[in-house]
C-alpha cells in the first residue's frame, strides 16, 4: 500500500480581513484497512476517511455543523490546544463543557481562533476517537517568526492503530479480568493513517513538516535518515530554533521542524516512526513497532530501508526556549499536588487516580453547574467529589506539582491553556520537593511527558474564564480516571456567557439535567445524594495478585465443573475430553499455580 502526501503552498501574503470558515461534517460509519492487514468499521466524516483537515488562519471565525450518524453512539468534538477564549463552553468533552450528541442529532461549535499553530481535532466521549475520529487543525500565521525561511508545508500524523473497536477493548480493560491495568497494545503504527508514506520533495528547498501524535496510547520516536530537523514550534507555541536528528512525541503532542533538502537527486531516503514499546506491559512476538516513509527526490529511484538503530536518543524538549521571551512566573497565587496512582476497586477493576480520586463524569456538566449555582459555583464541592474540582481565581498564577507514583510514562495535557514546564524531573526521582533551579525562560506547551515515578512543575496564568480539563492523554488512562478539573473564574462566566440553544437540547433529549450540583440538586445546593460514583474500595487484603489468583481458581473451577459433567452426560471410559479441552484445562492450572 503506497500513499502520496500531499504539499501544502505557503500563505505569505497577509490577510486582507478575517472570515468565517465552515465545515459541515457528517459523522458516520465507514470501512477502512489503514495497515492492510484488518477491515474494520471506523467513524468517518462525510462518509469518508481519514477525516478532513480543519485549516483557517488567525482571526478567523470557525464554524462546525455536527450531524450525528452513527447510529449507535454519541459523539462530541475537542479541538485540541485552541484556547477558547471566552466559548469554554464549545471546547467539546462530555459531560464536561456539553453533553454528548446523540445519534440523528445535531450541534454547532462556533468560535474564533486568535492562536497560530499545528492542532488536531478529536471526539472527547467515551474514549472514541481511536476508532478514527481524530484530524490535523492548522492554522496559517502571516507573522511567524519563521517567515521566509521555508518554501512548502506539509503536515505529517503519527497514530497507533487497533483492528478492534474501541467499545470492546475498553470493557476487557476496564475489567476484574484484568486486575493489573494492562492497556491493549496497538496493531500497528500509521503515518497519515495509512503506511509506506510517499512525500515527493525537490533538491534545495527547506520544507516544515507540521508533525502531529493523533495515537490514543503510543508515544513514537521520529526521525528523518540523511536530514537534520530544526524545531522552530511545540503545541502551538513558536521556539528558538533548535537542531535535532530525532524527535519523540507523546500522544497529543505537535511539533513542527524545518528540514532542507539535498542538493541533488540521486537517492530518496526513508524517515520512520517506531512506537515506544517502554509503554507496554508486554509486547507481542508479532507486532512492528515501526512505520516508514520516504522523501522521494526520484520516482524512478529504489527505497530504500531503513537502517537499524542501536538506541533512541531523542531531543529533551525541556530545553526548548520561546520565541515570546516569556519569563519564569515566579509569584505563585496557588499551588498544589496531583498525586499519580494505580489501584484497583471493588469491582477488581484497575482504576486511575489524583490524590485518590479517580474521575466519575458527574450528572450534569461541569460548564451548567458552574452557570447556574450562584456564588456557590466558588466552592469546589458543588461539582462532586469525584470530578477532582480545582477552583482558580482569576488571573492568579497556578502551580500544579505531579508525583507519579506509577512506573509508567504518562503524557498529561491542559485544556483552555499553555504552561510553563518548570521542572521536570529524571525517571525514580520520586515525589518533587523543591530543591530545583528553575529555567529563566521555561518551555511552554499544552501536552507534556513526566518521567516514570518522576515529577513535573507546571506553572500558567488563571486568564481564560472557563471549564477547562486537565488529565493524561493516554486514552486508556482517561477513561479509567486519570482527570482533573480546573474551574476558572465560574461567575464572571454566569454574566458573560450564554449557552445556544441546540447544546441546551442535546442534553434535554437524554434527560441530562442542565442545572444544579453535579447530582443534579437545584435547592440545595450541598446535597450531593444521588452524585454519580466509581465502583466502592476494594476489600481489605485484596491485592491485583490475589484478583488473578481468585479469577483463574474460579475460571478453573467452571472447567472442571464442565469436564465431571462431560463425563456425566456421556459413556464413561467411552471418549476422552478433546485436545482443546485438555490444553485449557492444563493452562488455567499452570496459569493458577504461577500466580500462587
Amino acid at each position: 500500500m503506497v500513499a502520496p502526501l500531499i504539499l501544502l503552498p505557503i500563505l505569505f501574503g497577509v490577510f486582507a480581513r478575517t472570515a468565517t470558515v465552515t465545515y459541515d461534517f457528517n459523522i458516520t460509519w465507514v470501512t477502512a484497512n489503514p495497515d492492510g492487514v484488518f477491515p474494520r468499521p471506523v467513524i468517518g466524516i462525510n462518509r469518508r476517511w481519514p477525516i478532513p483537515r480543519i485549516t483557517a488562519n488567525v482571526g478567523d471565525r470557525v464554524v462546525v455543523n455536527v450531524l450525528n450518524q452513527l447510529g449507535n453512539q454519541s459523539t462530541g468534538l475537542h479541538f485540541h490546544g485552541l484556547f477558547m477564549n471566552g466559548s469554554t463552553h464549545m471546547d467539546g468533552p462530555v459531560g464536561v463543557t456539553q453533553c454528548g450528541i446523540a445519534p440523528g442529532e445535531t450541534f454547532q461549535y462556533d468560535f474564533k481562533i486568535d492562536q497560530p499553530g499545528t492542532y488536531w481535532y478529536h471526539s472527547h466521549d467515551a474514549g472514541q476517537y481511536p476508532d478514527g475520529l481524530r484530524g490535523a487543525l492548522i492554522i496559517n500565521d502571516p507573522n511567524t517568526p519563521y517567515k521566509g525561511q521555508y518554501d512548502e508545508e506539509i503536515v505529517l500524523t503519527l497514530s497507533d492503530w487497533y483492528h478492534d473497536q474501541i467499545a470492546t477493548l475498553m470493557k476487557r480493560f476496564i475489567s476484574v479480568t484484568n486486575p493489573t491495568g494492562a492497556e491493549p497494545v496497538p496493531e500497528a503504527a500509521l503515518m497519515n493513517d495509512t503506511q509506506n508514506l510517499t512525500t515527493p520533495v525537490e533538491p534545495g528547498k527547506t520544507y516544515l513538516f507540521r508533525i502531529i501524535n493523533m495515537g490514543a496510547f503510543a508515544g513514537q520516536y521520529l526521525w528523518f535518515e540523511g536530514h537534520t530537523m530544526r524545531i522552530v514550534e511545540v503545541d502551538g507555541v513558536y521556539t528558538e530554533a533548535a537542531e535535532t536528528d530525532m524527535i519523540y512525541l507523546t500522544a497529543a503532542q505537535r511539533y513542527s521542524v524545518l528540514i532542507a533538502t539535498k542538493n541533488d537527486t540521486l537517492s530518496n531516503f526513508a524517515y520512520v516512526a517506531s512506537m515506544d514499546q517502554d509503554l507496554f506491559d508486554k509486547v507481542p512476538d508479532n507486532l512492528n513497532p515501526n512505520v516508514t516513509g520516504w522523501l522521494i527526490y526520484d520516482n524512478t529511484a529504489e527505497k530504500p530501508l531503513p537502517a537499524l538503530l542501536d538506541m533512541f536518543e531523542p531531543f529533551d524538549d525541556f530545553t526548548l526556549v520561546p520565541t515570546d521571551g516569556e519569563e519564569l512566573m515566579d509569584k505563585v497565587d496557588y499551588s498544589f499536588n496531583l498525586d499519580v496512582k494505580m489501584d484497583n476497586l471493588g469491582d477488581g477493576a484497575n482504576y486511575a487516580f489524583f490524590n485518590d480520586i479517580t474521575y466519575t463524569r458527574p450528572k450534569v456538566p461541569t460548564l451548567y453547574t458552574a452557570l447556574s449555582t450562584g456564588i456557590i459555583a466558588n466552592n469546589a464541592s458543588t461539582y462532586g467529589a469525584n470530578t477532582n474540582s480545582f477552583v482558580l481565581k482569576k488571573n492568579d498564577i497556578v502551580e500544579i506539582i505531579l508525583n507519579n507514583n506509577d512506573p509508567g510514562k504518562h503524557p498529561f495535557h491542559l485544556h483552555g491553556h499553555t504552561f510553563q514546564a518548570v521542572v521536570r524531573s529524571p525517571e525514580s526521582a520520586g515525589p518533587y520537593i523543591n530543591n530545583e533551579t528553575f529555567p529563566k525562560t521555561p518551555m511552554k506547551r499544552d501536552t507534556i511527558m513526566v518521567n516514570p515515578n518522576g515529577n513535573i512543575v507546571l506553572r500558567f496564568r488563571a486568564d481564560n474564564p472557563g471549564i477547562w480539563l486537565f488529565h493524561c492523554h493516554i486514552e486508556w488512562h482517561v477513561a479509567s480516571g486519570l482527570v482533573a478539573t480546573m474551574i476558572e473564574s465560574p461567575v464572571d462566566l454566569q454574566s458573560s456567557l450564554t449557552i445556544p440553544e441546540d447544546h441546551l437540547s442535546a442534553c434535554r433529549k437524554q434527560n441530562v439535567p442542565i442545572a444544579g450540583n453535579a447530582a443534579g440538586n437545584t435547592e440545595d445546593l450541598f446535597n450531593l445524594t444521588g452524585a454519580t460514583a466509581p465502583p466502592p474500595p476494594l476489600p481489605a487484603g485484596f491485592t491485583p495478585r490475589g484478583i488473578v489468583a481468585l479469577v483463574f481458581s474460579c475460571l478453573s473451577a467452571f472447567l472442571g465443573l464442565g469436564v465431571i459433567a462431560w463425563y456425566g452426560v456421556g459413556e464413561i471410559g467411552e471418549k476422552e475430553p478433546d485436545k482443546v479441552t485438555k490444553e485449557m484445562i492444563t493452562n488455567t492450572v499452570s496459569k493458577e499455580e504461577e500466580i500462587h
